[in-house]
């Protein structure tokens, strides 16, 4: 499952070198097909402590994470959404990823310029989000035009169409996101609704997360900033931790706080995480939370959806605390699990097809 998170921002609020704290570790990408890899994109391992403890116990031969992909998208600027800078690349990348890291610079520092000569993270977000709402805005326009000629023509479903676009345009003409938009999860549940959203290909539908660029990670921030979903991080401490010795992070009392953005992405997109343990290898298989479990089988094969027959499950502290999956089964505490069952996160599955 091919997941992207776009890290945008304005200039000089720390994107690159978050980006770069990020990918201080490269993931071995061979397992992983759907990966192109660009120089701007980099691929993070998802955390995961279960994952570690059961290769441990079943002695495998490789282990293989999660992952996200994180792009380093163009720092973006006011009038982005006319082409001012480099906004038409920057719209153009940002619609190819899943969900939005909005990196906010908070930290004071004289010796780096910010771009409009004053720190102001509220302002930021604002000028940000407005181009992207500007953007989703001229898009709105064009299909609004559009369906209107099919409503004119009696094409069936044009007026839910319609309905749905001009709910959208309201939302953003009032300056705000369009996921955001009141009644949205109705119009996703009806059909016309669902195809018409996914043909705009709204910037502002994408799920957000704040990165809050600051000098202390314990800093309590204006109840606007801390409202919204975010992580804080000292962005420049994390670049210089990169090539520290753990001795010498201990010895500093230095933490990092990285994964912490990693975790949230992945929990921002509404995923979840089922493993498969053997001797071959143990690996962590991403999936969208409430997935049955031939849904989450499709994410190893399309045959473990399409020729399903049952699965077999037990969460992954019950297998450690017994020690191996045939003395699990012997105990009988592996579950036969069939089409109906919605799949847990922290499960270790194992498939019948």
């Amino acid at each position: 499952m091919s997941l992207k998170i776009g890290i945008v921002g304005l200039p000089n609020v720390g994107k690159s070198t978050l980006f770069k704290a990020l990918t201080k570790n490269p993931v071995d990408i061979s397992n992983y097909p759907f990966c192109t890899i660009e120089p701007n994109v980099g691929v993070v391992k998802v955390p995961d402590e279960r994952l570690e403890k059961l290769a441990k116990m079943s002695d495998s031969a490789k282990v293989v994470p999660a992952v996200v992909e994180f792009v380093d998208i163009a720092g973006i600027v006011k009038g982005a959404s006319e082409g001012e800078g480099l906004g038409n690349k920057f719209l153009a990348n940002i619609r190819e990823v899943d969900a939005i890291a909005e990196v906010v610079r908070v930290f004071e520092n004289e010796k780096i310029t910010h771009v409009h000569d004053k720190i102001d993270p509220i302002g930021d977000i604002e000028t940000i989000n407005t181009e992207l709402i500007l953007a989703d805005l001229e898009t709105v326009n064009k299909t609004k035009a559009r369906v209107e000629k099919d409503v004119r023509g009696n094409k069936k479903g044009a007026n839910k169409q319609l309905e749905a676009v001009e709910k959208i345009k309201k939302t953003l003409e009032n300056g705000n996101l369009a996921n955001e938009t009141e009644g949205l999860e109705e119009i996703m549940k009806e059909e016309n609704g669902k195809k018409i959203m996914r043909g705009m290909s709204l910037l502002t539908m994408k799920p957000f997360l704040f990165v809050y660029n600051v000098a202390d990670v314990e800093q309590k921030l204006a109840d606007e900033l801390e409202k919204r979903k975010h992580v804080k991080l000292d962005i420049k401490i994390e670049e210089e931790l990169i090539d520290m010795s753990e001795e010498d992070k201990k010895e500093m009392g230095l933490i990092s706080h990285i994964d912490d953005l990693v975790v949230a992405a992945y929990d921002l997109l509404g995923l979840i995480t089922f493993l498969t343990t053997g001797k071959d290898e143990s690996r962590a298989w991403t999936i969208k939370r409430g997935s049955t479990a031939p849904e989450a089988g499709a994410a190893i094969h399309t045959d473990f959806q399409e020729k399903f027959i049952k699965a077999d499950v037990i969460q992954w502290n019950k297998l450690l605390e017994i020690g191996s999956w045939g003395k699990a089964r012997d105990l009988g505490e592996i579950k036969s699990a069939g089409k109906d069952y919605i799949v847990r996160n922290g499960d270790v599955i194992e498939f019948k097809i």
